[in-house]
């Protein structure tokens, strides 16, 4: 982790991310005095479980991974945290610690903005306020369907769902699965890794998918999406 100063030449002069456009002058000077720029290369910590927090990270660019923290070898991964997105978004309406971890998969410069000037401005600006908890919301809604899938779904089920989601961000990051191993993905789908090594072998052999090295292409997206939906 490297502090970027406005001398270097990777710093970034505002805030102006499409986020922070209903803020008040006054709310964004706020903001601007409140948070101090960050480079964390791939494989730092973003944040650690059970850290104190007296921030919130704002991803500007480069990709993370959210993942839960079990018993030293078994983690559990939540999701692909990408340039816009907030984390640890619950030292400001809950806890004061991170209750997750988050790793640098690339590169990442990351703005660390002091928690209580974001609760300032999320209470006195509406627009921005409601911008914010619709963002808080959406991860619980995803996280309830991450634990209804690992309730209800078998093995099979649960890494069709990981290739799925994974497979969504190619958009804006084509090389997505060349910065996950092969534990990444059994973690994302709550399974060991000699069983997503075995079924990923499987949904080659019926040509649903092709292995590239660490490179995993989706070939029959609607039959994927039927073997999640059976799970």
């Amino acid at each position: 982790m490297k502090t970027i100063l406005e001398t270097d030449k990777d710093f970034i002069c505002d805030i102006d991310a499409p986020c922070f456009q209903n803020l008040l002058p006054e709310e964004a000077a706020l903001v601007r005095s409140s948070k101090t720029q960050v480079f964390f290369r791939k494989g730092d910590n973003l944040t650690k479980q059970g850290a104190f927090a007296s921030y919130v990270l704002f991803v500007i660019n480069g990709l993370a991974k959210q993942y839960l923290e079990g018993d030293g070898t078994k983690n559990f991964n939540l999701r692909i945290i990408r340039p816009g997105e907030f984390v640890g978004l619950s030292a400001v309406f809950y806890e004061n610690i991170f209750n997750y971890s988050s790793i640098a998969l690339t590169d990442c410069q990351v703005f660390l903005i002091e928690k209580e000037a974001m609760a300032k401005v999320i209470r006195q600006n509406g627009s921005f306020g409601f911008a914010i908890t619709k963002r808080y919301c959406e991860q619980n809604a995803n996280l309830l369907n991450t634990l209804r899938n690992l309730m209800y779904k078998q093995m099979n089920g649960r890494l069709a769902d990981a290739l799925l989601y994974i497979d969504s961000l190619r958009s804006e990051a084509e090389e997505i699965f060349q910065h996950l191993s092969r534990k990444d993905l059994a973690d994302f789908a709550g399974i060991s890794t000699e069983s997503a090594v075995k079924l990923l072998k499987t949904f080659e052999k019926e040509g649903l998918i092709e292995l590239h090295e660490k490179d995993i292409k989706l070939l029959k997206n609607n039959a994927m999406v039927d073997i999640s939906r059976r799970g």
